[in-house]
């Protein structure tokens, strides 16, 4: 659809500037400023051209530009191949060829296979020689991954597959959050909760990461007592012991490092097992461990250039009211790098790793998936970089998402009602097995249990994908879970219907057929709407691209989805009228499977044979 669009903007351009030059007019239009749309009734056209954008310019009302452009496009030979252009009111439309466009558009698809959508109108990929970093999921090493990480991680993971079927190439990173007090928190639970005892994960039977977590929570419960009571004192007391053992860590402290050093070992190994079960990949992982220190010795070289200051208190501060405006009180606001004992804060580290980063792999663009909770975050780090000297500080983007969160409300680490990322997915494993058995399906769809765990990935990972990133929103499982209306399950459905219907047809013997006169068969309003749909596919993807916004991707795996189901129920493959019909109708089927399938990687997806 991408190719014929490109060669309407070329026609309409050419006769516009025709019809300018009879009215002595110095305008020149050129195609790329043709905006193209979608008529609201396919009885008006294919696609239309609006023409507002001219009216002052030519003094004359869009409909009448529209009359005096259709005979003028009519008289052009190249058009009539494309098929009919009619004025209707401010926009000229186009009835497209079917006969024409449904060849190129399937036979583009069977051609291309699993890289159709890649490719523009000049058959290049649209990102190519972009060199792409992208850092998400950034756990702490005090917790397991939670709800709130599976939306960055499909976010990270998805935008990174969309950029590089694009043509990019992406390098994905992670910042492992493995030092600072909360992760000594962790640390001082595990000496006066469990170091007595030598309780290990393996000992309790617990996940690793879950262990560590549990200890976190045991900290923010110290000072609360049995009868609901809470000591403050000894609270702030633990909190004291929390940061002096972070001061210890910072001067090397051997005992504190050798404890550290096997939480983090219990913390990433279990959050790796996340990644692996989810999907998630990464080409190189960063640790805070290892780059704060570059971070904090750009502090102290700015601070010798003047770049930073000393304030009264001992602290290391910079004055960031240019990029962040005064604060409420009209004063100007200030960003503290290096508290007075001299520890880091996290931007200290971000500055290191930024810089590591850039030194490791020198990018166009560096893409930070981060909540929106850290706008203000993101644009003092980029101002400080660029207050560093770096250029390419320029080439550094927030990609901001909403907060994820249950019905039954917000989350929070430290009290214990963040719903752990494996709890959450083996629960709706578990609901799709019920749902497998309960139907009967269990030898059909092969391992019941692999099945239920693709489903369960689908419904998350559609869930999480479907909506605007910048949104905040509610993950509702027993919804995602469906196996109809607008989820995962109920797309994976469909993929294994078509192949079902593949599967029967070479039962018959019957093959696709693609030619010409075959696929001119495919004639109805149905038929019609299905192909269009599928040359829309790599606009959705590039335009996905660009965004940095999967959920376009998602919506329109859905919209054809449901468009092929109304196609199966009007149109039989099998039963056609005649062998021809039969073989496009085939051939059409296998499209709609293969575009499925490329959609469903880039949106992490798993494609079923069977369901």
């Amino acid at each position: 659809m991408a190719d014929v669009k490109s060669q309407i903007k070329s026609i309409v351009s050419e006769n516009l500037n025709k019809f300018i030059q009879t009215k002595g007019i110095e305008l020149t239009v050129n195609a790329d400023e043709i905006t193209i749309v979608t008529p609201p009734n396919p009885e008006m056209g294919d696609l239309g051209v609006p023409l507002f954008t001219y009216a002052k310019s030519l003094r004359m009302g869009p409909p009448q530009i529209a009359a005096e452009l259709e005979k003028l496009v009519s008289a052009d030979s190249v058009s009539s191949s494309i098929g009919k252009f009619k004025a209707v009111g401010p926009y000229l439309n186009v009835i497209l060829d079917k006969a024409g466009e449904s060849s190129s558009i399937i036979k583009k698809i069977i051609e291309q296979n699993a890289d159709y959508g890649k490719f523009d109108t000049n058959g290049n990929a649209p990102l190519d020689g972009e060199r792409v970093m992208i850092e998400f999921s950034s756990p702490n090493t005090n917790k397991p991954l939670h709800l709130g990480h599976l939306r960055n991680d499909a976010l990270g993971e998805s935008v990174s597959r969309i950029m590089k079927f694009e043509g990019a190439q992406v390098f994905k990173v992670n910042i492992i959050n493995n030092r600072g007090v909360h992760i000594c928190k962790s640390m001082l639970a595990y000496k006066k909760f469990h170091e007595a005892n030598g309780d290990t994960p393996e000992k309790l039977g617990v996940k690793s990461d879950r262990f560590v977590g549990d200890c976190y929570v045991e900290f923010n419960n110290i000072g609360k007592k049995a009868d609901g009571t809470f000591d403050q004192a000894e609270h702030e007391q633990a909190e004291n012991e929390a940061q002096n053992m972070l001061v210890e860590w910072e001067k090397g402290n051997p005992e504190v490092h050798k404890l550290w050093k096997q939480m983090n070992e219990w913390a990433v190994g279990g959050v790796q097992k996340t990644y692996e079960r989810t999907g998630v990949s990464f080409d190189k992982l960063y640790y805070e461990s290892e780059t704060y220190l570059k971070g904090k010795q750009e502090i102290l070289d700015g601070l010798e250039k003047g770049i930073f200051f000393k304030a009264d208190d001992g602290s290391v501060r910079i004055d960031v009211t240019e990029v962040t405006g005064k604060n409420k009180e009209g004063e100007n606001q200030e960003k503290v790098m290096l508290r007075k004992d001299g520890t880091s804060v996290y931007i200290t580290q971000d500055i290191g790793t930024a810089i590591s980063r850039h030194n490791d792999w020198d990018f166009n663009k560096l893409i930070y998936v981060v909540g929106s909770e850290q706008i203000y975050h993101f644009k003092v780090l980029f101002y400080i970089l660029k207050k560093l000297g770096f250029s390419w500080a320029n080439q550094l983007y927030h990609l901001s998402y909403g907060m994820v969160n249950l019905p039954e409300g917000r989350m929070k680490s430290r009290e214990g009602t963040v719903v752990d990322a494996d709890d959450l997915i083996d629960s709706l494993r578990d609901g799709a097995l019920e749902e497998i058995s309960s139907k009967g399906r269990e030898d059909e769809v092969g391992n019941a249990q692999e099945v239920a765990e693709k489903v369960a990935l689908a419904a998350l990972h559609y869930f999480l994908l479907q909506n605007d990133p910048s949104k905040d929103m509610i993950f509702n499982p027993k919804e995602s879970l469906s196996f109809n209306g607008n989820t995962g399950p109920y797309l994976q459905y469909m993929g294994a219907r078509i192949c079902s219907i593949i599967r029967k047809a070479d039962e018959t013997g019957l093959k696709p057929n693609t030619d010409e006169s075959a696929l001119a068969l495919l004639t109805s309003d149905i038929e019609w709407e299905l192909i269009k749909l599928l040359g829309k596919f790599p606009e959705i993807v590039e335009k996905a691209a660009r965004n940095m916004d999967p959920s376009g991707i998602a919506i329109y795996l859905y919209d054809l989805s449901k468009t092929f189901s109304r196609f199966y129920h009007d149109c039989p493959i099998v039963t056609a009228d005649n062998e021809s019909l039969s073989g496009a109708r085939l051939a059409l089927a296998q499209c709609v499977k293969t575009v499925l399938q490329n959609g469903f990687n880039l949106v992490l997806i798993p494609f079923l044979e069977k369901m």
